[in-house]
């Protein structure tokens, strides 16, 4: 599991409090909430899963309004 940050990704973070995802093609969407939680002590609240065209599996994890995705995008290196 790697975070993205593309244009779309930092608009989606700033408005929707979102962040997006590259994870393993068996992960569902428990596992992805469950490491998120655990590896950036934050609270999720939904995660959303699509497979892209190249065959990668994308999430998208909307953390609770306690938390701010920019923040943890901060803290990963990625603003």
């Amino acid at each position: 599991m790697y975070p993205v940050m593309t244009e779309v990704a930092s608009r989606i973070l700033e408005s929707e409090n979102k962040l997006v995802f590259i994870v393993n093609l068996k992960a569902s969407k428990t596992d992805v909430k469950r490491a998120v939680e655990e590896l950036y002590e934050v609270r999720v609240e939904k995660v959303t899963v699509n497979v892209t065209h190249k065959g990668e599996k994308k999430a998208y994890v909307k953390l609770t309004p306690d938390y701010k995705a920019a923040d943890v995008a901060i803290k990963l290196g990625m603003l």
